[in-house]
């Protein structure tokens, strides 16, 4: 995935209540810098449910997360005059991340993600709190969290508190392209870090908005690449000579899938106006092409459909309350005494999350498959049509393409592995208090690596359809494939003869990141 973080920012900004995000609104701010707002009828909502904090702590109650210790030793009872020290031993302690940092789009997609769910006013917090992380957010500091250390419940543990600690002044942070003390970047950006109050600590710490930032950006890279994929099916079929005529809409309206309808609809007006196809449909002996051609609307559809669902989940879960324990304030309508307004619970575990995540490494697994199924039928001289021998003039003294789809293979294989379901495992922590965990930054992560591999297969199967469609000269494919040909053609020549290939498959992923096809 990309971490450059543009300079251009849109005017309007999005204004945190704590409803439910799109992912195209999730999208506007961690990698376009929308600035964001804090609505004021959320204000007084976290207003109303610190009050309740408040008050438990002037009558003494003992509540979780408020004035106990945390996870096997709630029982612990801690005095009020270390309530403070509390939270800010407990953002250290939980600081325990390792491997690389997330992006910068997805630290400011969490920073994002973990205000709106603030927003909400079930978390006890000051009002200062949300708009700190509100500030940092707009000013673009964004909090140096390493991806791996969480196992999705009680929520991404340890990478919130590596965002926690820029809150209070600790921990690194990147600000204007540069990795730094968290101190100093928000000294830099004129911001003033947080000394943590009762329950705030916690109330950043627990929740499921580092899987929900890498999830989300995932699925939106994905959704780009599956229309990609349509782009590129279109293209091996048009180098292959192959027939649209399975793309037909009433074979779709007869098993009426709506990501199968949409793609077949896609691949339609993809292939309209081929002259490939003119110059062979009168006397084509072939009856019909092979799956990875023919089933291209089932399958590529099948994952639109995945993605669908796992996007719905992603957006439910962006407005969701997800923290423990929850404050219910009386002025929400809970009718409730000060004794049942700090309720207990479980919603910080990942499993929604982390089955959906699981779901869409499968289906996008499926689709790098169907492509290198495509790139083999390219290359291979037994089943290419007529096209050179892995797709170069001088076959035995150039190899062409043929380590190309190696790659491919080797990249697929990854995602085979990559797609085993994290979701099915569960380690016992925190001395048997948590013993039942989701997983779900795993699920995440892996989805992540799986959307990066297909974009890199996609890359190789166009890479070897345009080279297909130059042996297919003088006749012409559809204008649509001929224009997404011609933009390839400006950033990797026709293979004359060998040459180093790597430059030129990265140069084609580069086209499809910067959504130039």
């Amino acid at each position: 995935m990309e971490t450059a973080i543009p300079k251009a920012t849109l005017i309007d900004p999005l204004i945190l209540d704590g409803r439910a995000l799109t992912l195209a609104e999730i999208e506007s701010v961690a990698c376009k810098l929308r600035p964001v707002a804090i609505a004021p009828e959320a204000i007084i909502r976290v207003a109303q449910s610190r009050q309740v904090i408040a008050s438990i702590l002037e009558t003494g109650q003992t509540v979780y997360g408020v004035n106990t210790g945390f996870g096997k030793l709630a029982d612990v009872r801690i005095p009020a005059e270390h309530l403070a020290q509390l939270q800010t031993n407990l953002v250290r302690s939980h600081a325990c991340g390792l491997g690389e940092p997330l992006s910068e789009p997805e630290s400011r997609a969490m920073l994002l993600l973990r205000a709106n769910v603030l927003a909400k006013g079930h978390s006890g917090i000051r009002p200062e709190l949300l708009q700190l992380l509100v500030a940092m957010l707009n000013a673009q500091v964004h909090p140096v969290i390493p991806a791996k250390g969480s196992v999705g419940a009680s929520g991404d543990l340890a990478p919130l508190a590596h965002l926690a600690l820029v809150v209070i002044g600790e921990g690194e942070a990147v600000y204007q392209g540069r990795r730094m003390p968290g101190a100093e970047a928000l000294s830099a950006a004129g911001l003033i870090p947080l000394t943590l109050a009762a329950k705030e600590g916690l109330a950043l710490l627990n929740g499921t908005q580092a899987m929900t930032a890498v999830g989300a950006l995932s699925v939106v890279h994905a959704s780009r690449l599956v229309r990609f994929a349509d782009l590129a099916g279109a293209m091996s079929l048009e180098a292959l000579k192959g027939t649209p005529v399975a793309f037909d809409p009433r074979i779709h309206l007869a098993r009426p899938h709506v990501g199968q309808i949409a793609s077949a609809a896609n691949l339609r007006a993809i292939l309209e106006g081929s002259e490939i196809r003119e110059s062979h449909i009168a006397n084509d002996p072939r009856v019909q092409d092979a799956y990875c051609l023919r089933c291209m609307p089932q399958v590529h559809g099948a994952v639109r459909g995945a993605l669908d669902h796992v996007a719905s989940i992603l957006e439910i879960e962006s407005g969701c309350a997800t923290d423990n324990p929850l404050v219910f304030a009386a002025e929400q309508g809970t009718g409730l005494g000060i004794d049942a307004e700090v309720l207990s619970g479980g919603n910080f575990h990942g499993a929604p999350l982390s089955y959906a995540f699981d779901y869409a490494a499968i289906a996008l697994t499926d689709l790098a498959s169907i492509s290198e199924r495509r790139i083999d039928r390219l290359i291979n001289p037994d089943i290419n049509e007529g096209l050179p021998a892995f797709l170069c003039a001088d076959a035995g003294l150039s190899s062409g393409y043929m380590i190309a789809h190696v790659t491919a293979a080797a990249l697929l294989n990854e995602c085979k592995v990559l797609a085993h379901p994290s979701s099915t495992d569960s380690v016992p922590t925190s001395g048997g208090k948590e013993d039942h965990v989701s997983m779900g930054m795993t699920g995440a992560l892996k989805l992540r690596q799986i959307a990066h591999n297909l974009e890199l297969i996609l890359a190789i199967e166009m890479m070897c359809a345009a080279q297909g469609l130059d042996y297919r000269l003088p006749l012409r494919p559809s204008p649509a494939v001929a224009r997404a040909q011609a933009t390839i053609r400006n950033a990797v020549p026709h293979l004359d003869e060998d040459r180093v290939p790597a430059p030129d498959i990265e140069a084609v992923a580069r086209l499809l990141r910067s959504n130039a096809l």
